[in-house]
């Protein structure tokens, strides 16, 4: 798979249309559920969720009061996305948009939530994504990261240690925590971080 096959947005939709979309696990991600109940968990505010996908994630922190608005250029992903939001009466938004394009919210998210959208990206994208995410967050946003670090050639999910994350992040965000994650599901044992970062003040 080539870096520019990641960056159109046909490739994703017909990933989905073609159900060859394993990075699905049509749940929310059990380290996500556990932070939410947990003695830890951050207070409700406005959440972007870059690379929502069917919307799982997105769908769970509105279900604890969280505002939320989840993005993914996906067309068939947006429209699932809005159809489970519907059915499960949530507060969730879900726009069908390139994530590296979100001017009109610069400074407007107390969160950004990351899953499989840092993997999925190219890698020559990363740093963008990194100053994407401090752009759109609140000078006192935090990004809640659940990243997948592989080590398995190709892509995507592209690989990535921790410290290759804690490199691209650190310019810009505080690096609180980056643990290994306990309660991943079966297919991702030992293979995903979760991170607690916020916008450095300047």
């Amino acid at each position: 798979m080539t870096n520019s096959s990641v960056t159109n947005p046909e490739y994703w939709e017909q990933r989905y249309q073609e159900k060859s979309d394993r990075w699905d696990i049509k749940q929310a991600a059990p380290p996500f559920v556990s932070l939410l109940q947990s003695t830890t968990a951050p207070a409700p505010g406005r959440v972007a969720v870059l690379g929502c996908g069917r919307g799982y994630d997105a769908l769970l922190f509105a279900a604890h009061k969280f505002e939320v608005i989840g993005f993914d250029f996906a067309e068939s992903a947006i429209t699932e996305a809005i159809a489970l939001a519907e059915a499960s009466q949530s507060s969730a938004k879900f726009l069908q948009r390139d994530i590296f394009d979100l001017a009109e919210y610069e400074n407007y998210f107390d969160y950004v939530l990351e899953h499989t959208c840092f993997c999925a990206i190219a890698p020559t994208q990363r740093q963008a994504y990194v100053q994407l995410a401090k752009s759109i967050l609140k000078p006192q946003g935090q990004l809640i990261g659940l990243f997948f670090t592989h080590n398995r050639p190709g892509g995507p999910p592209f690989g990535m240690t921790p410290e290759e994350i804690c490199h691209y992040f650190q310019t810009y965000f505080q690096i609180h925590s980056l643990i290994p994650v306990t309660n991943s599901i079966r297919d991702r044992q030992g293979e995903e971080h979760l991170g607690r970062f916020s916008v450095v003040k300047k």
